[in-house]
């Protein structure tokens, strides 16, 4: 019977714990992410099938404790299963993030082009060690930090520019978004129900 044969226990049972251990842990990862962003609906859920998977995994390597590919197997899904979570992750730009420029030069066309792409943007005329600087801040997605210092980089190459992590906003200026994604929508929901 095939699930008796060599075959089955040295290369397919291997290959299963291996994939399950990459969807776990990429979970887990989600999961945590989902708990620093405050999403407190989506975490249990990730967390649910996160130990579920991870039972079905460690259930089939008690099972087979003479089999070394699955330890190999389960080592190694855990370990794509981080960067394949961090890839994810990086996928869905969850988040918000504070993007603060400092520009010694003229911004007058940085800001212009800044508030002509929907992003909010609050100024402020400063002192640095050089002379007279303009701070600007703007909290946007994290999938529009790209946009604004590609904006940054065009009309102020030399300044200077910080971002940060936003535990969370409320009010503010932002694109509009598109009203189909469906993952958005449920971010914004989590959010009102804080």
């Amino acid at each position: 019977m095939f699930w008796d044969s060599s075959v089955f226990n040295w290369v397919v049972l291997p290959l299963l714990i291996y994939f399950a251990r990459i969807m776990d842990v990429s979970l887990g990862t989600m999961r945590i992410i989902s708990l620093s962003r405050g999403l407190r609906k989506v975490a249990p859920v990730l967390g649910f099938f996160e130990i579920l998977i991870w039972l079905m995994a460690i259930r089939q390597i008690f099972n087979h404790l003479n089999n070394p590919m699955c330890y190999i197997a389960y080592a190694s899904g855990f370990a794509t299963g981080i960067y394949t979570g961090m890839w994810i992750e990086h996928k869905l730009a969850m988040g918000l993030r504070v993007v603060r420029i400092i520009t010694r030069y003229d911004s007058t066309s940085l800001i212009k082009s800044i508030r002509e792409k929907g992003y909010g943007l609050t100024t402020i005329d400063g002192e640095g060690n050089t002379g007279a600087v303009k701070i600007l801040f703007t909290i946007v997605k994290r999938k529009n930090v790209p946009d604004v210092i590609s904006l940054v980089s065009r009309f102020n190459p030399n300044a200077f520019y910080t971002i940060e992590d936003v535990r969370g906003a409320k009010q503010g200026i932002f694109p509009e978004k598109n009203k189909t994604d469906l993952f958005s929508q449920f971010l914004n929901y989590e959010k009102k129900g804080k």
